[in-house]
This record gives C-alpha cells, sequence and structure tokens, in this order.
C-alpha cells in the first residue's frame, strides 16, 4: 500500500454502489441488458466472478489513483479477488490483453486501433486522458535539431505504442517514411537509456520518463505536436464484457471516481506519480498538470475515432497491420463501447 493517504470517503463508496443498484446491466455492445449486471450484484452481494485483473500503467495516471486508494476493492466488496499488473507499455498491455491474462488494461488509442486491426478481440470502455506524452527525443550535444535531421539516424522507439506511431507521422510530415530511418524497437525506459548510452541518435519517448530525461539528463524534445498523440485507452476483452459487464462497469465507476478526485488533487496526484514511477515530483508535476488532460469525457465516441482515422492510413502504409486498410477500417467501426462509460457519468 502506498504512503498516499486513502481519501475516498466510504459515501462516495456507498454512493458508488448505490449507483451501480440503480443503474442495471450492460450486457455488451449495443446489446440489451441482461439479468447478471451490475445492480443486481450489488443488491445480492453476488457477483458474476470472484476475480478480476486489471492494469496500472505510469503512463495512466487514474489507474493508479484505483489502485491506491482501494476504489475497485470499495466497490467490489470481498467477494472478488482484484490481481493489479502493471503495464510497461501499451504494447504489453495489448500482449497481456489478448493472452487473457488481464481483463482491462491501458493503451494509447492508436496502440488500441492496431491491436484490434490485428484480430485482437477488444473495446474501448472508457476515456482516461487526453495528452501529449510522446515527442522525437535527442541528447544534450546532438546536432540533430529537426525531424528531417532524422534521415539515416538511428531511433529507438517502441512498436505497437503512441510514440511510435508518433515518430511515423512525424516521418510523413517531414517527407521522410520509416524506411529512412533505423528503428531500434526498445520498450520505452530502454529508449531512454539506449539514448543516454548513445546506441542511438534519437528517441520516440513516452512520459512520465520523457519528461525526467528532460530533466535528469538534459535530454532536448525536438519535435512536439500534441495532435500527433491520441487518447488515453481502457481497454476490455469483448469475452469479459460479455461475460462480466457488471464487473466491467465497476471499472468504470471506478475511474470516474478516480478523475473526479485527481482533478480536485492535482499536487497529491502528481506525488502519486512520482512515487509509483520513481521520478522527481517536479517532474511528476509537469506530467500531470502540462502534459495529461484529464478533464476529459470518460465516454469513447466521435473524438477519439477522429484522431484514429489520422492515424489509420499511416498504420497502413507502416505495414503493421494484416489485413491492410479493409482491416483498420472494421477496427475504426467496432471498437468503441460506450455503454459503461455513459451510465458512469448517467448520460445513458
Amino acid at each position: 500500500m502506498s504512503t498516499i493517504t486513502r481519501r475516498i470517503i466510504p459515501a462516495i463508496a456507498v454512493a458508488g454502489t448505490m449507483m451501480l443498484v440503480a443503474t442495471g446491466c450492460v450486457a455488451g455492445e449495443n446489446a440489451p441488458a441482461s439479468d447478471s449486471s451490475a445492480g443486481d450484484a450489488a443488491a445480492t452481494d453476488e457477483w458474476s466472478s470472484d476475480s478480476l485483473s486489471i492494469d496500472f500503467a505510469t503512463y495512466n495516471p487514474l489507474s493508479l489513483v484505483v489502485r491506491d486508494q482501494g476504489i475497485l476493492e470499495e466497490i467490489l466488496g470481498d467477494d472478488v479477488a482484484v490481481e493489479w499488473v502493471q503495464s510497461a507499455g501499451s504494447n504489453k498491455a495489448n500482449e497481456l490483453l489478448r493472452s487473457g491474462s488481464i481483463d482491462v488494461g491501458s493503451t494509447a488509442g492508436s496502440a488500441a486501433l492496431l491491436a484490434r486491426a490485428n484480430g485482437s478481440p477488444i473495446h474501448v470502455i472508457d476515456i482516461y486522458s487526453q495528452p501529449e506524452w510522446a515527442a522525437i527525443v535527442v541528447g544534450p550535444d546532438s546536432d540533430i535539431a529537426s525531424v528531417e535531421d532524422l534521415a539515416g539516424k538511428s531511433v529507438a522507439a517502441t512498436k505497437g505504442t503512441d510514440p511510435y506511431f508518433f515518430l511515423l507521422q512525424a516521418l510523413d510530415e517531414a517527407g521522410l517514411s520509416v524506411g529512412d530511418v533505423e528503428v531500434q524497437n526498445l520498450q520505452h525506459a530502454d529508449g531512454r537509456a539506449a539514448l543516454d548510452g548513445g546506441s542511438v541518435d534519437a528517441w520516440s519517448g513516452l512520459d512520465p520518463i520523457m519528461a525526467a530525461a528532460e530533466v535528469e539528463s538534459g535530454d532536448t524534445l525536438i519535435y512536439r505536436n500534441v495532435d500527433f498523440n491520441s487518447y488515453g485507452f481502457l481497454n476490455a476483452t469483448e469475452e469479459f464484457i460479455t461475460d462480466h459487464p457488471d464487473l466491467a462497469q465497476a471499472v468504470v465507476d471506478a475511474y470516474e471516481q478516480a478523475r473526479e478526485w485527481a482533478l480536485e488533487n492535482p499536487d497529491e496526484t502528481a506525488a502519486l506519480l512520482a512515487e509509483v514511477a520513481g521520478i522527481d515530483i517536479d517532474v511528476a508535476t509537469t506530467v500531470i498538470q502540462e502534459r495529461s488532460n484529464l478533464d476529459v469525457s470518460g465516454v469513447p465516441g466521435d473524438d477519439q475515432i477522429a484522431v484514429l482515422e489520422k492515424i489509420a492510413p499511416v498504420l497502413v502504409e507502416s505495414g503493421d497491420v494484416q489485413g491492410g486498410a479493409d482491416a483498420v477500417d472494421e477496427a475504426l467501426s467496432t471498437i468503441v463501447d460506450d455503454t459503461f462509460a455513459k451510465k458512469a457519468v448517467g448520460d445513458e
């Protein structure tokens, strides 16, 4: 348990449980309610499963709040064991979801689109942030000053994550392609280490690691573009949504409680991020207050699809989607399940 004080007032947890009673069931995307609902579970002290596996990630601040304050455990009570698994990046979260190791996981929107286009049966059930979490980073003594200067250079990036897709979009805008650079497929923390160690020329970075690199190593962000960053997606497998809609609703309800608390307590949220990520409080404050818009609707929909539609052609051209444009179009049309988030915010 973190040393950060738990601040969820019992009345809030009670209210959340009462809301579950009132809202009834969500049986999956565009499906009618069934008898196995979060409301019924709260009323009878029975849930559709006695376990729930969910991730937490330093790139998802709300997950840290939910975990630290035991919000899910408060909602679910003693009958459901909550297992927390840390995700090191969107690609790892997608791997965990696809293998069934977790039921709900945090990714960037672009990574979720890629996963679904390649056959992973996931839906986005909540939006946890609108971040500016990716940029092109070079060392303090680098002579690289623009994306155009990356031609012929080595760049660290984690394939299947927003920083990788950020790199592809940045290269395309500069008139380059991924073939014009040597991509070193490294996990985010390893990408920073490779940059600092001089084994790559640049790094397509991810916060909070990127913000720490600025402060601790003097690294420089040579290219930023908030429009190339996709939203933070909270994803669940289709099997989980269909078989355990009550638990899916409980997760989204917990996230909405965490969002309200984080918006009211930005300093405490930054302190929690600093503790979990092992970074300086000033770095964490920059991430929370300057690069993470948590004050965004949790209901996935048109805004997120609009961003993904811009990324889709880049995905297709990269060759990372096995089924090409048709698979991406199908994924775009089916990835959203807004039913749980609408219930959580009272917008049914």
